[in-house]
């Protein structure tokens, strides 16, 4: 019966891949969506994309491994998407009407005249390097919940997932992706309400209390610091809170917005975006703590409890299928499972079109002599497209990171090269082309050294807020030591 409902879920994805294939016609289209999508759906579109394989498997994951401190992950997230919708939305929606950019690259390097070549790709390198780590990550992943699912071995459910990815987003484009997103943010949500409820019922039946059971498991569980106080209990709540700075510079998800087709779009949107996300996260950190529960008072047999505590294959982050698998009839345990590799599904696909418009448009693009025929051009971005998804594949086969871990690092790297660029860019007259450059290299810079080097004699402050703090100040200063001759391009009303 699982077998059938994943058909049913892979046919769903064919329909809407061959249905919308032909709607892309020509690099706007592939790579923006013309204007010819609604609101409400980038909105979906966009939240199925920022929750990928992490949401459903890392977060669910690190909820059950850590308990309650796993709350400031998640309050930081949830920050962090409402901040872009509510605050950066519909200035980022009018710097793309006004510049005509088709991706958040192009949209920096197009305020400052001259600088093209070099803001675009340089930004665009940033992009690929770190999205190639992100990709993995949803591919590796979806082989996980394939192999907890059907017994499927890791890499043939890799194999599976990407092949899938690969050929809806090289044939469709954006356009694709985003309908295929719909699709998979609409099964997400409901895999991330239903199942909860559905646990919280098992539980009353077994005389299971989740409370008593998290309170039980001692301060290291049970407390919002993990038992620690003072400076390192403050460190552990900003760490986790960190995740929101990210969110500033993803460009995956600010090309949904710069999308939509008006402001009152996007007030539209913004609505829908906040509600999906408060209830999958709630969703998500339930799941985890009855995980917990569970396993604390027995209900899981003893082969389920040794694949969540496998730490060769980071088993904690098993517990989403684990779960679904064993308390769960077949039929909704399938829909259940399918919202879980629409995760993965939807993430990658819309981080292997930004990754190939960066090639396309901001290095190829700024430097080609001859633009391309619109049918060639179509023919450039979809081959691309299909090069960098089997160059992430391929690196997902040797991973050795925890989803969790994969993500935080690319988030990172994203995040603090272009997050403070685009907020001063947005909200700051004086910002400059050097500031930009600033910002992009000691992000990058900064996520890399710190990752491998200085989290742990930071006293485990993450490179999420580190290399994101760095990043701001050299954009700033950079911008002060080199400002622009003459005024940028002209700037959006309202900015100070």
């Amino acid at each position: 019966m699982l077998i059938a409902i994943f058909g049913l879920y892979l046919l769903g994805l064919i329909i809407i891949t061959l249905y919308t294939a032909n709607k892309s016609k020509n690099t706007s289209d592939y790579i923006l969506g013309g204007k010819q999508i609604s609101g409400v759906a980038l909105a979906l579109s966009e939240r199925a994309t920022g929750e990928s394989a992490w949401l459903l498997l890392g977060l669910t994951g690190e909820a059950y491994l850590l308990g309650l401190q796993a709350v400031w992950v998640a309050l930081g997230c949830v920050i962090g998407i409402l901040f872009i919708w509510f605050v950066m939305g519909k200035r980022l929606q009018m710097e793309r009407e006004r510049t005509g950019a088709l991706t958040i690259s192009s949209l920096l390097a197009k305020k400052y005249p001259g600088s093209e070549k070099t803001i675009g790709t340089l930004s665009a390198s940033i992009v690929v390097f770190f999205f190639l780590f992100y990709v993995e990550a949803q591919f590796y992943g979806g082989g996980k919940v394939l192999y907890d699912t059907f017994g499927l071995d890791p890499l043939w459910g890799c194999v599976i997932g990407s092949l899938i990815v690969v050929f809806y987003s090289m044939l469709g484009g954006f356009i694709t992706v985003v309908w295929t997103d719909v699709f998979q943010a609409i099964l997400m949500i409901i895999s991330l309400i239903i199942l909860p409820v559905i646990l919280i019922v098992i539980a009353a039946s077994k005389d299971i209390n989740l409370a008593r059971a998290i309170a039980e498991a001692g301060q290291s569980y049970g407390s919002l610091t993990g038992g620690k106080t003072g400076v390192v209990g403050f460190l552990l709540i900003l760490s986790g809170m960190s995740w929101a700075f990210g969110y500033t510079g993803q460009p995956q998800l600010l090309t949904r917005i710069m999308a939509i087709r008006s402001k009152d779009e996007v007030t539209k949107a913004k609505w829908v975006a906040a509600v999906w996300t408060v209830l999958a996260y709630a969703g998500a950190l339930i799941i985890g703590l009855a995980g917990f529960a569970f396993v604390r008072n027995g209900a899981l047999p003893p082969a389920a409890v040794a694949r969540l505590s496998d730490t060769s294959i980071n088993g904690s982050e098993l517990i989403l299928p684990v779960l679904i698998n064993f308390f769960v009839t077949p039929v909704i345990g399938g829909v259940l499972l399918c919202g879980a590799i629409s995760a993965m599904m939807s993430t990658a696909s819309s981080e292997i079109i930004v990754s190939s418009a960066s090639v396309t448009e901001d290095i190829y693009g700024s430097r080609a002599r001859k633009k391309m025929t619109p049918k060639k051009s179509l023919f450039f971005n979809r081959a691309v497209t299909l090069v960098f998804g089997l160059a992430a594949f391929i690196m997902a086969l040797t991973v050795k990171d925890s989803v969790y871990g994969l993500v935080s690092y690319a988030w990172s790297g994203i995040g603090s090269s272009f997050g403070p660029a685009l907020i001063l860019l947005l909200y700051w007259r004086k910002f400059s082309r050097a500031g930009i450059i600033a910002s992009l290299i000691s992000g990058t810079v900064g996520t890399i050294i710190w990752k491998t080097w200085l989290v742990g004699p930071s006293g485990g402050i993450s490179e999420r807020l580190a290399s994101y703090i760095f990043a701001l100040l050299m954009a700033v200063l950079f911008s002060l030591l080199y400002p622009e001759k003459k005024a940028a391009a002209e700037a959006p009303p309202g900015r100070c």
